[in-house]
């Protein structure tokens, strides 16, 4: 379970939540009682970042040989007011 702390408290005491990152811990901030950020270890961001490269690539690999619309193409259709996708 993540500890929970206000904006206010952050300003106060940033390098005890950057420590408590640092050992592990996540931090969820709130402003007015709403989370609105998470102070996460970096390698909970590197496994992120690298989730959402894998998925990225996965959907590319995907729709690699799905046909292709040209930008041309595709500016001459929206300023006709045509769908593209049609």
């Amino acid at each position: 379970m993540a500890d929970t702390v206000t904006v206010r408290e952050v300003r106060t005491h940033l390098a005890e939540v950057i420590d408590r990152a640092e050992a592990g811990q996540t931090t969820v901030v709130t402003r007015n009682g709403k989370r609105v950020a998470a102070l996460v270890p970096i390698e909970v961001l590197d496994a992120l970042d690298a989730a959402a490269d894998e998925m990225a690539a996965r959907e590319a690999e995907a729709h690699r040989h799905d046909p292709t619309v040209g930008m041309a193409e595709l500016l001459a259709d929206l300023f006709e007011g045509k769908d593209p996708a049609a």
